[in-house]
C-alpha cells in the first residue's frame, strides 16, 4: 500500500483530471449537501471506524455533507485520485507526501493525522530471538520491495552498531505473514501492528516488534488525510468541514468502541477483505492508543514532525530537495479537541 510504482504518471492524470469533487445534493428532508468523495487507504478495517460512525451517525449530514467512502484500485489511488481533484480526500502515509512532493511536485497536502506514530514495525517470531535491529546481522529480511523500506532497514541496523550488509533482503511482495509464520525470512518489514500482528497473534504465533522509531528514525504521522492543493484553494471550507465532523466520529468510537465496531462489520467489503471480529477488536484497541496523545489531539498537527522527517529523509537520500513544511501540511482543526 505504499507509493512509487504509479508515480511517473501522475502528471499525466493531473493534467487530465481536474476540478473538486464536491457537488451539491439534498437529502431526503430537503437539506442541501456537498458531496465529499474519501480514498480510504484499504478495505474497510478497524482504523476506519471513526468515519463509518461518523456517516452513521449523522456527524456529517450535520455539517452539510454527503461522504461517500472509496476503496483504491491501485495502491496510489489515495494520492494520485486526491491530487488530480477526483477524490475529496483520501488517506496515505506522511513520508510517501513528502516523497511524492519533493520528488514529483505531487498537488497535495496533508491536512490531518489519522494516526500519529508508526504502525509499520519490524516483526519476527518471538522464539527466533530477535530484539533489536544489531540482531539482523546474518539474518533474511522480507518487505515489499519499497527504496524506503529498505533504506529504513538499513538506517535502523547501522544506528545500532551493526552491518547493514549483513542484513539479506527479499522482496516477497504483499505475501508478508506466509513469508514468516513459514519461516522463509526471519523478520518482516511492512508489517503493521494493527493488522498482520493481530493476524498472526489470532493464528497463535507469539510475535516480537521492533518500533522504528526507537532506533533513530523520526516518528512519523502513519497516516493522514490529504487533499489536492487546487481543493484546498477552492474548497478548503469543506475539508475543514469533514474534519471536524470526522473528529465527532473518532470521539464517540473512543467512548462507545464496541458499538462503533459493530457499525465497522456492517459496512465491511466480505467478497474483497472479510473482516474477523476478534482480530478487530485488538486492532482498534491499538489504534486508539496511536490516533491521539493527552498533547496531541486526534488530527492536529506541528511543523516539528514534518520537518524532522523532511530532513531525514534528505539524509538517506529519499528526496532531492527539502520542501517547508508549510507546503506539506496544514492543521485545520487548529490543534482543538471537539467544540
Amino acid at each position: 500500500m505504499k507509493l512509487m510504482k504509479w508515480l511517473s504518471t501522475l502528471m499525466i492524470a493531473v493534467l487530465i483530471l481536474s476540478g473538486c469533487s464536491s457537488t451539491a445534493k439534498k437529502d431526503e428532508n430537503g437539506k442541501e449537501l456537498k458531496e465529499v468523495n474519501v480514498m480510504l487507504d484499504w478495505y474497510p478495517n478497524a482504523i476506519h471506524s471513526f468515519l463509518y460512525v461518523a456517516i452513521e451517525k449523522g456527524y456529517f449530514k450535520d455539517a452539510g455533507l454527503d461522504v461517500k467512502l472509496q476503496f483504491p484500485s491501485n495502491p496510489t489511488d489515495p494520492l494520485t485520485l486526491t491530487a488530480a481533484g477526483k477524490t475529496t480526500l483520501g488517506i496515505y502515509y506522511q513520508q510517501d507526501v513528502i516523497v511524492a512532493k519533493a520528488n514529483e511536485q505531487v498537488p497535495i497536502t496533508s491536512v490531518g493525522p489519522v494516526v500519529r506514530t508508526p504502525l509499520n514495525q519490524l516483526m519476527s517470531l518471538e522464539e527466533s530471538n530477535i530484539k533489536r535491529p544489531k540482531d539482523l546481522e546474518g539474518k533474511t529480511v522480507g518487505y515489499s520491495g519499497t527504496p524506503l523500506s529498505e533504506a529504513t532497514i538499513k538506517f535502523m541496523v547501522e544506528h545500532d552498531g551493526g552491518d547493514p550488509s549483513k542484513v539479506k533482503l527479499v522482496d516477497v511482495g504483499f505475501e508478508l505473514v506466509s513469508a514468516l509464520i513459514t519461516k522463509k525470512v526471519d523478520v518482516i518489514s511492512g508489517g503493521m501492528i494493527n493488522h498482520e500482528l493481530p493476524v498472526m497473534e489470532h493464528k497463535g504465533y507469539k510475535i516480537a516488534t521492533m518500533d522504528s522509531s526507537k532506533f533513530g528514525v523520526p516518528k512519523s504521522r502513519e497516516m493522514v488525510f490529504v487533499a489536492g492543493d487546487k481543493t484546498l484553494a477552492k474548497d478548503q471550507e469543506t475539508v475543514t468541514a469533514f474534519l471536524k465532523a470526522a473528529e465527532k466520529g473518532f470521539d464517540f468510537t473512543k467512548k462507545h468502541p464496541e458499538e462503533s465496531l459493530d457499525l465497522l462489520l456492517e459496512n465491511q467489503e466480505k467478497e474483497s477483505f472479510p473482516l474477523t471480529k476478534a482480530i478487530e477488536e485488538q486492532s482498534l484497541d491499538i489504534l486508539l492508543k496511536h490516533m491521539e496523545t493527552k498533547d496531541e489531539p486526534f488530527l492536529s498537527d506541528t511543523k516539528e514532525a514534518w520537518d524532522e522527517q523532511t530532513k531525514w529523509l534528505l539524509e538517506q537520500k529519499m528526496i532531492q530537495e527539502t520542501i517547508p513544511s508549510d507546503q506539506l501540511y496544514k492543521d485545520l482543526v487548529n490543534y482543538s479537541p471537539l467544540s
